[in-house]
């Protein structure tokens, strides 16, 4: 037989779980009650419950307070949390004390009782792995989701045998005729900026929010258990449990599920999350196939047609057939750029690179994937080479290595995609390009050279700071002293002595000199001749006639 406490202020919450709770047939014997955390442990010490069940808001001492006291003095103690929707500062500790539940104001009875039977479960199964001496290596004060979660990471992963944890069957109803298995993965696109802005940069708590909410989706017919994959950022892993129903609903209802927990994340807390499906299998084995099902799905998702909205996949669709498309062919023209200081022209190739991309058929959430990975390694190998020191970049590429160099990785767009792809671009070329600058003596000829042939194009000052790594201002400043001009005078100045020559070519167009002076407006041409000349170009070729 069991015992269990109930701490909470409010005695008429008090008096509802004990009407509520199916105590006889969770052979629970005595059920006791305190009134705030306080007296809870003085009633611990009498009684030695199995479980207590504890308000987050109490007076004399908080469920906070009284859950890191059970933590450092009870730490084999089943615990189940009370506390409103919206306490989102009182779930961090209740996370980390690994509380066998979490249970949502007002309680009811169906709720109430799965938090129960889960938690009687476990307990009963740490009796059976003790009396049998089965897996004596599971620490002996884990929570039911944290068992379950190990269970279900060990099918994923292929190293679960039944018959070396039969005691554990019961948590997830293996041991009832009829159950279906399967998995369904999420991915929140915009983990990042949603962990700072609405989470304080809790990485957990953002996980535990969202386990609570894909969780809640659970019927009578589907039950849903869900976690964070530990080897996969942004991925959130669900486990579901099919009873009745008929096998031609279950693909639609399970779709119908992932479709309501991803609206409801863009609703409660402004996630963007894409969902794969995973088919359905007899035996808890299965569901590591079904995982790769889903993931499979998930990474099918085409990136093209996403307008940063949540969307689900299924498993049973054919994959696309589309074009591979990969940056190592534009890495060597990147590569003489950055090499030569020319952040601009590097922008440009890659820009006509995605651009390329983006008229593709489809273009999935894999495909992004091994793209940024693919830019993030051939990036580090172009800086190493270059001379960049090893201690300036990640030692290799992925998501980690990127947020070190200070990127933000969140895309729920093509857009966004391509933005990401230009700022690690950007990264690289800046590191690259200090070192280059380092090797590189200025010399202001070189401007003027490079204005001298490229006159006719869209010349910033931009590109020559980054190009020497210098300040505007001193760079305006030594091409002053050499040449008397400023760099957007002597751009000026080119272009006047060039219209001259081609004006006095009488069988050009005026129109078609203004645009290989680079100017796309005939009249801004016109506009621009007059003032430094003080006459427009028709008047100048008149006048070169009359002589």
């Amino acid at each position: 037989m069991y015992k269990v406490l109930i701490i909470d202020d409010e005695e008429p919450l008090r008096e509802a779980i004990s009407i509520l709770g199916d105590w006889k047939a969770l052979s629970v014997s005595d059920v006791f009650e305190a009134t705030n955390g306080k007296e809870g442990l003085e009633m611990i010490g009498e009684h030695q419950p199995d479980l207590v069940m504890v308000d987050m808001k109490m007076p004399e001492m908080n469920g906070v307070e009284f859950l890191r006291v059970i933590e450092q003095e009870y730490p084999e103690m089943m615990t189940i949390v009370i506390s409103g929707y919206n306490d989102f500062e009182f779930t961090k500790q209740a996370i980390h004390s690994k509380v066998a539940d979490y249970l949502l104001k007002p309680i009811n009875r169906r709720e109430l009782n799965e938090a129960l039977h889960k938690a009687f479960d476990v307990i009963e199964a740490k009796r059976q792995l003790q009396n049998e001496s089965i897996s004596r290596n599971i620490a002996y004060n884990l929570s039911v989701p944290k068992l379950k979660e190990k269970m279900y990471l060990s099918i994923i992963e292929g190293s679960f045998k039944p018959y070396n944890h039969s005691a554990f069957l019961s948590l997830i109803g293996a041991d009832k005729q009829g159950r279906q298995f399967g998995a369904i993965v999420l991915r929140i696109l915009n983990v990042e900026s949603i962990r700072d802005s609405r989470f304080k940069r809790d990485i957990e708590l953002l996980y535990f929010a969202v386990e609570n909410v894909i969780n809640d989706m659970s019927s009578d017919r589907v039950q849903c258990f869900s976690f964070a994959n530990p080897k996969q950022e942004r991925e959130m892993i669900a486990v579901y449990t099919l009873s009745g129903g008929y096998p031609q609903e279950w693909t639609y209802r399970l779709e119908q599920l992932v479709k309501q927990a991803v609206a409801h994340l863009g609703s409660l807390f402004g996630m963007i999350a894409a969902g794969g499906v995973g088919p359905c299998f007899g035996d808890p084995i299965g569901i590591a196939e079904s995982y790769k099902a889903a993931r499979a799905a998930l990474l099918e998702t085409d990136l093209l047609r996403m307008k940063g909205q949540g969307v689900t996949g299924s498993s049973d669709k054919p994959t696309a057939v589309r074009d591979i498309h990969s940056l190592t062919s534009r890495m060597p023209l990147i590569r003489n750029a950055l090499e030569a200081g020319n952040l601009h022209h590097a922008r440009t190739i890659l820009s006509e690179f995605t651009a390329k991309v983006k008229t593709s058929e489809t273009f999935s959430l894999g495909d992004a994937d091994r793209m940024i990975h693919e830019a993030a390694v051939l990036f580090n190998d172009m800086a190493l080479e270059l001379g960049v020191s090893a201690d300036q970049i990640p030692p290799s590429g992925g998501e980690r290595a990127l947020r070190s160099l200070g990127m933000m990785t969140d895309f729920a767009t093509f857009d966004e995609f391509e933005h990401l792809l230009m700022l690690i671009l950007e990264r690289y070329g800046e590191l690259i390009g200090k070192k280059m600058a380092g090797n590189r003596p200025f010399n202001a000829a070189d401007i003027k050279d490079y204005i001298d042939k490229h006159y006719f194009e869209d010349i910033k000052i931009s590109m020559f700071t980054e190009k020497y790594y210098l300040s505007r201002e001193y760079l305006m400043k030594l091409f002053k002293q050499h040449f008397g001009y400023g760099i957007h005078e002597y751009v000026q100045k080119v272009r006047m002595d060039k219209a001259r020559q081609l004006l006095d070519d009488q069988s050009l167009k005026i129109q078609d000199i203004s645009e290989m002076l680079g100017y796309k407006d005939k009249n801004y041409f016109s506009k621009a001749f007059r003032n430094y000349y003080s006459i427009s170009p028709s008047e100048y070729r008149s006048s070169r006639m009359e002589h």
